[in-house]
Formats: C-alpha cells, sequence, structure tokens
C-alpha cells in the first residue's frame, strides 16, 4: 500500500503546512503549474516526488519534469497531465490516449477546482486536486491524500488550508 499527497497550482507558493499534512504520505505528486524550482526542489527533498510541468512552469522545471507523466504502482496505471480536462470534456491529446490505453487514474489541474469523478465510459477514476497557492479566482486552497493498494483507491481526503 502507498499513500499519496497530491497538490496542484501552487504557482510558486510555499506552505508548510505542506510539509505536516503529506508527512505520512509515502510520495507527493504534483500536477503542475509548480511555479518555482524552489517549492519543487523542497518537497522533492522531502518525499519520493513525481509529477508534471504546467503551462506557467519555466524551462527550469521543463528540463526536470514531463509534460505527461505515466506509470504504474500498485498495480494501477497513473495518468498525470496539467491541462487534461475532467469527465465529458476532456483535452483533446488526453482523449487520444485515453481511446486507446485509459488509465486506472487521471490526475489533472489546471481549473483550480477540485474535482473526484469516476468516468464510466473509461472505466477511471479522475482527481483534480484543485490549488494548493494563492495565486488565482480559487478561495480555497486544497489538497488531497489517498491510498493505492492492489489497484485500489481509498482513503480519500480533501484538506482545505484556511489562511
Amino acid at each position: 500500500m502507498k499513500r499519496i499527497g497530491l497538490l496542484s497550482d501552487t504557482h510558486g507558493y510555499w506552505d508548510e503546512r505542506y510539509l505536516k499534512y503529506f508527512e505520512e504520505c509515502d510520495e507527493i505528486w504534483h500536477a503542475g503549474d509548480i511555479g518555482s524550482k524552489e517549492v519543487m526542489d523542497r518537497l522533492m527533498a522531502f518525499k519520493p516526488f513525481r509529477g508534471v510541468y504546467g503551462n506557467i512552469d519555466g524551462q527550469d522545471i521543463r528540463k526536470i519534469l514531463p509534460e505527461i507523466n505515466r506509470f504504474m504502482l500498485e498495480g494501477a496505471d497513473i495518468l498525470i497531465k496539467h491541462i487534461g480536462g475532467y469527465p465529458g470534456k476532456y483535452d483533446s491529446q488526453i482523449k487520444k490516449i485515453l481511446n486507446i490505453s485509459a488509465p486506472t487514474l487521471f490526475i489533472s489541474g489546471h481549473s483550480h477546482i477540485l474535482k473526484v469523478k469516476y468516468d464510466k465510459e473509461y472505466g477511471m477514476l479522475h482527481i483534480n486536486p484543485g490549488a494548493a497557492g494563492k495565486y488565482g479566482f480559487h478561495t480555497v486552497r486544497t489538497l488531497v491524500r489517498f491510498n493505492i493498494n492492489n489497484c485500489n483507491f481509498s482513503d480519500l481526503e480533501v484538506i482545505e488550508l484556511k489562511d
């Protein structure tokens, strides 16, 4: 079993509570728009890290992280892309991938809107963790934690970061 800490759209903002809430996690995943290499480096130094670059990320981050990250973990096929859409409204690049081979879990960011939804059409779970940074129109900053065990997802928690 792996415990995952998931965030997106930090936009260069650091909050010490990321470390507090991800202390019990085995890995940290970032769904893009990290915003600064310093934020990425701090997360990477804390726990094993996986992520993708987002549309605001510069070359310093793009040299390290891919646009699309697909990997297997605990029997689950995971796909992460910053601009990916959501069930019923996927980005065209993601739609092509899903039509060829849908993952078990698709994670996206970009919208700053927290969304967890099972997509019956593709037989996969979709998670957008919302935005953990302060830049954008969102009024509540959010993080997500969940478990993956033998291709099953459980104990999903949404954490609201109130200022």
